[in-house]
């Protein structure tokens, strides 16, 4: 086997790619990494899905500038609306969130009651009732769009009780009370996970869909033999954002349990939009 010392790109709309960076780092020690969070045009969820794959496709080639070896999509909305057109567009494997959350999931519940909360635009698409279905069809799946929780995340006010009123409030509206088993469908929600555990209860599991994704991206660097076998990463991780730096910084550093991260503030604006034609074919 050979050393593949390239970093992995990691993209996501905001701070919530930051619960699969944590989980990365604590599997995967030896491997490097890049960060993006679109922060001044998050949230994804309400946007339009052409939308969402254009700015997807900006971060990508963001994360391409620097010989990334894989491109993670942290970011459920990014990878219902825009992964599969990006993929046939890049010659790197790209990984998303929902698969391995889909299959946590089906493994997870005992009573085949399963809930699925995510953004506007990841609700919409489908993609996870379509998929756990698709595998167990005597599943019965519960979906909730939660477009509040983003934003409590992104404004650094999900220990507040104003999070946990509006965790409550959201919550209240699942349609299916008997679930067994919660699948957090935005990368965001993980940091809300005390709030959400105590409002559903101890007897409800709470599938992180990103931690999940870890297992995925060190299974492909086995099967497309590029991990890194030298002791420790090769390079320091390098953070991104497309706002503010010091929020960024804040919750980074909160989440990660880590002090001093460096977060650079890029434009990715003037990065090309791939045409529709592109985006299709």
């Amino acid at each position: 086997m050979r050393s593949d010392a390239r970093p992995i790109g990691f993209l996501d709309s905001g701070v919530g790619g930051l619960t699969v960076i944590k989980e990365f780092v604590r599997q995967l020690p030896n491997e490097s990494y890049l960060f993006i969070g679109d922060q001044a045009r998050m949230p994804y969820g309400p946007r339009p899905a052409e939308q969402v794959q254009q700015f997807a496709w900006q971060l990508t080639q963001f994360l391409l500038q620097f010989d990334v070896k894989m491109v993670v999509f942290a970011c459920n909305t990014a990878t219902a609306e825009a992964l599969p057109l990006i993929r046939k567009l890049v010659d790197i494997p790209i990984v998303g969130v929902i698969p391995p959350g889909v299959r946590a999931a089906i493994r997870a519940t005992r009573n085949g009651h399963i809930g699925v909360i995510g953004t506007v635009g990841t609700i919409r698409s489908h993609a996870y009732d379509g998929a756990i279905q698709a595998q167990a069809p005597e599943i019965e799946v519960s979906t909730l769009a939660a477009p509040k929780f983003v934003p409590v995340v992104e404004s650094n006010q999900y220990h507040s009780p104003v999070a946990k009123k509006i965790v409550a409030e959201t919550l209240q509206q699942l349609p299916d009370k008997d679930i067994d088993t919660l699948v957090l469908g935005c990368t965001h929600y993980p940091l809300l996970r005390p709030l959400i555990q105590n409002y559903m209860g101890k007897h409800v599991t709470l599938i992180d869909s990103g931690a999940e994704t870890v297992s995925e991206i060190s299974a492909l660097l086995d099967y497309f033999d590029i991990r890194n076998l030298e002791h420790g990463p090769q390079s320091a991780p390098k953070l991104f954002t497309t706002g503010s730096p010091k929020m960024f910084g804040e919750i980074a550093e909160d989440w990660l349990r880590m002090t001093d991260l460096p977060v650079t503030k890029v434009n990715v604006t003037d990065l090309p939009a791939a045409n529709g034609k592109e985006m299709v074919s």
